[in-house]
């Protein structure tokens, strides 16, 4: 298999979809000529034109509309915020409209919204925030949050053949940092099914996104003190493979929760509740959250940092449990 940057895997199961299916079509904010702000839609336009790589005002609300108005008519939007941010504008159709439309009148909404999520990029809080808690909290959106390129493209080719509304976070630091392995042909990640992408047996960290890739850092450091740490990589976030989970943390009696958004009220909060519900026994130590500091996203590169969860963290985290 050749490699590819995360950016690219994403870019290729769009078009390997638009190809595929005439329905699907692509529609946000700078998508056609421009390529996207991360470029990710880039040469899309010339070769599919502008009535399925369709441009639309700054308008959050009118995307997400527009794509819940396609849907019922038999397109498979692929919607693009520029950044996850800017979801909050389009909260309204999006938790009112979208979401409960199955249970309210029986028909499926057949469509994707990419969403740029997180920091580390130095654009401050206005384009470096990670909203999934928000879309978490809310019945009837599926939500995916790829950490690889391989899961990037195989799991947006299954959110645009999924029935639902999928809520795609794609990290923008991974677009054009990241590479690996990606088939060429096209293949299906399914939702609801996370990943052990490392083994380990002393302690469980449950992550996804950008922060795996923390986590694998801190546990080669990790193996040098005699500490094995278990990685579980979500994937989705609805459904939520909580099996996986709990079978992982079966086996080590100890866990760490890892995400970058904000701490409180994060997602970590729910699968803490989870582990506590329905393996209370298995516990040998206290649960441990690792989030973003409660603050908004800094400009400043130090302060950034500081804000961020780091290895240094998941590394004092670990070395806390294992004396535990």
């Amino acid at each position: 298999m050749r490699e590819l940057y995360y950016g690219e895997a994403i870019r290729e199961a769009v078009r390997q979809e638009m190809r595929a299916d005439e329905r699907v079509y692509v529609v946000g904010e700078d998508v056609g000529t421009y390529g996207g702000v991360y470029g990710i839609s880039k040469g899309l336009f010339e070769e599919f034109g502008d009535k399925r790589v369709k441009n639309t005002p700054i308008s959050e609300i009118s995307i997400v509309g527009e794509a819940i108005g396609a849907s019922l008519n038999g397109l498979r939007p692929v919607a693009e915020m520029q950044f996850s941010d800017f979801i909050t504008t389009a909260m309204s159709t999006l938790f009112d409209a979208a979401a409960p439309f199955y249970f309210r009148i029986g028909a499926n909404l057949p469509f994707v919204l990419r969403c740029p999520f997180g920091g580390g990029q130095r654009i401050g809080p206005y384009h470096s925030k990670c909203p999934e808690a928000w879309m978490f909290h809310t019945p009837g959106l599926k939500i995916v949050a790829p950490s690889t390129p391989y899961d990037a493209k195989g799991l947006l080719i299954a959110a645009i053949r999924d029935p639902d509304p999928v809520i795609y976070f794609e990290h923008k630091k991974l677009y054009y940092e990241l590479k690996g392995e990606v088939p060429e042909e096209s293949y299906e990640v399914p939702l609801g099914k996370a990943s052990i992408v490392r083994e380990g047996s002393d302690i469980t960290i449950v992550s996804y996104g950008w922060m795996v890739h923390l986590a694998r850092e801190a546990a080669k450091l990790l193996e040098k003190e005699g500490i094995s740490l278990e990685i579980v990589d979500l994937r989705s976030l609805c459904p939520l493979d909580e099996e996986t989970m709990l079978a992982s943390f079966k086996k080590t009696n100890k866990i760490i929760f890892l995400h970058e958004a904000w701490l409180r009220g994060g997602v970590g909060a729910e699968l803490l509740s989870i582990i506590c519900e329905k393996a209370f026994d298995y516990l040998a130590a206290p649960p441990i959250r690792i989030g973003a500091k409660n603050t908004p996203v800094p400009y400043s590169p130090l302060l950034e940092d500081d804000y961020l969860p780091s290895v240094q963290d998941i590394l004092e985290a670990a070395r806390k449990l294992k004396s535990a």
